[in-house]
């Protein structure tokens, strides 16, 4: 019995040092190629984030952008109050472009990000390498702009709109508009118009196309793949809006005192505030010496007849000629005459 057992044992061993065919690990590497395939395909769809960078911190970036750079201006223009009149009006459209190009040097072209993006906590992305990489771990990473788009950043930005602001003014101060029909430069005039309608309906798609995805403010942007990300995956904006949502439902509300209250009438609600007010005795001991409609002594004390009280001449002409059955404040009677206090009769008494 053990020897039987030393035998099979031998003749195992004999087999397992047998080598495999030559052609066998293809026939394994056939095998498992679809299963490796279909991991590697769904490990690259799982790596891809979508990301969603909030809309209102763009829009406000490109706002405060905005702000900045009137800042700038008014700080600029203050320089040269003491020349010309008008000389610098002259110049408008360069010195905005001065200032949009210093923007531009100091922010986008030393990859730094603009004012309003870094108060945001944005900043521009390569959205080109993003695609063809498609490979990121927290959907915030990538270089920023090339070379090649921070100048067309700036010869759209600044030279664009330099050389579209100097085209318009031109064309309107030769009144190309009004010039013959067929003249060339009712033609420039026409294209001018269409060039600019074309434009407003493609940066209206956009925006309509930047509120459903939440890429790209503007078509510059959209034309150079040039995606606004979070700064950091930490930082809040750095602006609080708290204070403005404060000031601006106090200058509402003040504006809307400000509409109603020129047209009540204060006389009326006095009235009708008087029963429920507590000091009565001082009350009536001042209504004989105080004009009931402005509640200042009268300068020029006239009568209202028939209830003998004394008013401002003004304040009641001018209450007569307003209300045709206007009633005395006093004792709620109509007043028929106005008569000068003290015996002198009035020359232009009005009757009501």
């Amino acid at each position: 019995m053990p020897r039987e057992t030393l035998a099979l044992a031998s003749s195992s061993s004999s087999n397992t040092n047998i080598p495999p065919p030559e052609d066998d690990w293809v026939k394994t590497y056939q095998r498992l190629l679809p299963q490796w395939q279909s991991l590697t395909l769904s490990h690259s769809h799982q790596s891809t984030i979508p990301i969603t960078i909030s809309r209102v911190n763009q829009v406000d970036a490109g706002r405060l952008d905005i702000e900045m750079s009137a800042m700038l201006k008014e700080q600029l223009v203050k320089v040269f109050t003491l020349m010309k009149p008008g000389l610098l009006f002259q110049y408008e459209p360069e010195l905005d472009a001065f200032l949009e190009f210093l923007i531009w040097r100091f922010s986008i072209w030393v990859d730094k990000p603009t004012p309003g993006n870094a108060l945001m906590n944005l900043r521009y992305r390569d959205e080109r390498v993003i695609e063809t990489r498609g490979k990121v771990r927290m959907g915030l990473e990538g270089p920023g702009l090339t070379v090649a788009q921070k100048l067309w950043y700036c010869v759209a930005t600044v030279g664009g709109q330099y050389i579209w602001s100097r085209l318009q003014s031109f064309s309107a101060f030769r009144r190309w508009g009004d010039s013959e029909q067929r003249s060339l430069a009712r033609r420039a005039w026409i294209l001018i118009q269409r060039i600019e309608g074309i434009y407003k309906a493609a940066s209206f798609s956009n925006l309509l196309i930047f509120l459903y995805t939440g890429r790209y403010r503007n078509l510059i942007e959209r034309a150079l793949r040039a995606r606004l990300v979070y700064g950091s995956p930490h930082m809040n904006r750095a602006v609080s809006f708290e204070y403005m949502n404060r000031q601006l439902v106090w200058n509402e509300f003040s504006e809307m005192l400000l509409l109603l209250l020129p047209l009540l009438n204060s006389s009326s609600i006095k009235n009708f505030l008087r029963p429920f007010s507590k000091d009565t005795s001082s009350s009536s001991a001042e209504d004989e010496t105080v004009c009931p409609i402005c509640q200042a002594s009268p300068t020029i004390p006239f009568l209202a007849l028939p209830c003998q009280h004394r008013y401002c001449y003004y304040c009641l002409r001018t209450r007569c000629s307003a209300a045709p059955s206007f009633r005395c404040s006093r004792c709620g009677e109509p007043v028929i005459a106005l008569r000068r206090h003290g015996g002198l009769t009035n020359n232009n008494t009005q009757q009501q």
